[in-house]
């Protein structure tokens, strides 16, 4: 896997409700979807691009120098925004490699995003994720933390069995909260977005449970810390402190 054959893809749009204007919100003096851009950047595995079906992001990214592709506004999810991305991008098929990364992880550290791709050196693997050890019981009962479960394939590798809000699994041992970074090989993203909506996806609210449920492999490379992303007016706080610390040398990026 060369770096030219791997995309870094992050699916951007003004939809949340919570956070109206998500991406374009400043923090330290850029819009938050730069951050993330100049971060999977740094992370040095190929090139990077910005999928959304707004112009006014599309004109902040290329302002501050990054590329940006225009995507229809009907996806019903992130994958099928990057899946279309992919084409417009690679119609000759030279990418092998996808990464799709969220845009509000502003303060992700660009290690963590060459992380994913461990789990894709199996030849067996069709998508990789991360997680990260859950910490606290607040953190295993929310159900707005998903949950990975999984089978070792060594100490830092999962084999995904089932992702779920519930706290789970039941029992003494660890649990995961599930990052959501995915890397996909080109041809299990498109089987991925060919898949119709599948019953656990539909009753977890879950998209990564479409591929489990069509036979997909998914692995999981466990990480030391979940990105914090961002979805309030208090996230969106945090990280512009987060940011300006690192600005200020006392939490250098990895």
């Amino acid at each position: 896997m060369t770096q030219t054959r791997t995309l870094v893809l992050i699916p951007a749009r003004m939809a949340a409700t919570r956070l109206p204007g998500k991406p374009l919100l400043d923090i330290g003096g850029l819009p938050m979807v730069v951050h993330v851009l100049r971060r999977a950047e740094a992370a040095g595995i190929g090139r990077v691009a910005v999928a959304t079906d707004t112009p006014d992001i599309a004109a902040a990214v290329t302002a501050h120098g990054g590329e940006a592709i225009m995507t229809r506004a009907d996806h019903p999810s992130g994958s099928d925004r990057v899946f279309e991305a992919l084409g417009r991008l690679d119609p000759e098929g030279s990418i092998d490699t996808i990464i799709n990364l969220q845009g509000d992880f502003p303060t992700i550290r660009p290690g963590t995003i060459r992380d994913v791709l461990k789990p894709l050196a199996d030849p067996s693997v069709d998508i990789a994720t991360l997680a990260a050890e859950i910490q606290s019981d607040e953190e295993a009962t929310n159900p707005n933390v998903v949950k990975a479960i999984g089978s070792p394939v060594d100490s830092r590798r999962l084999r995904a069995l089932y992702f779920t809000r519930a706290t789970a699994p039941y029992g003494e041992g660890p649990r995961y909260h599930h990052v959501g970074l995915y890397a996909y090989r080109r041809e299990a993203l498109q089987r991925f977005v060919e898949l119709p909506p599948s019953p656990l996806e539909r009753q977890e609210r879950l998209e990564q449970l479409r591929a489990l449920e069509g036979g997909m492999r998914i692995d999981i490379m466990i990480v030391d810390d979940v990105p914090r992303g961002v979805d309030t007016p208090a996230d969106l706080e945090t990280a512009r402190r987060l940011l300006a610390n690192s600005a200020s040398g006392e939490h250098p990026a990895r």
